[in-house]
């Protein structure tokens, strides 16, 4: 099993810039496929971003592509999520999670097994 924590959320300006930092302890964090997803008040989970197991390819809602990287630190046991040119529809709170599933999939919450417990990121305009 995996343990994820996350942290780096809060309170930016719209334009500003934070870091989303997602600690995994438990089973080897090398051998899980990582995603970010966020949920806005009374709105579904959504995607974010997905980093894949063995060769770090990354792959991006259409809403932060260009604005967000995710990334990770095998050696931490760590997933991270820059985040830059924030809007107030960034707004949510931001879950990461860990899937041990082979598959293709990495947009749906139902493909992941493990989550964190939620940072909140507001943005103010």
């Amino acid at each position: 099993q995996a343990q994820l924590v996350e942290s780096g959320g809060g309170l930016v300006q719209a334009g500003g810039s934070l870091r989303l930092s997602c600690a995994a302890s438990g089973r080897t964090f090398s051998t899980y496929r990582m995603g970010w997803f966020r949920q806005a008040p009374e709105k579904e989970r959504a995607f974010v971003a997905h980093i894949t197991l063995i060769d770090g390819s990354t792959f991006y809602a259409d809403t932060v592509q260009g604005r967000f990287t995710i990334s990770r630190d095998n050696t931490k046991s760590t997933l991270y999520l820059q985040m830059h040119s924030l809007k107030p529809e960034d707004t949510a709170v931001y879950y990461c999670a860990a899937s041990s599933r082979l598959s293709d999939n990495y947009s749906s919450p139902g493909e992941y097994d493990y989550w964190g417990q939620g940072t909140q990121v507001t943005v103010s305009s």
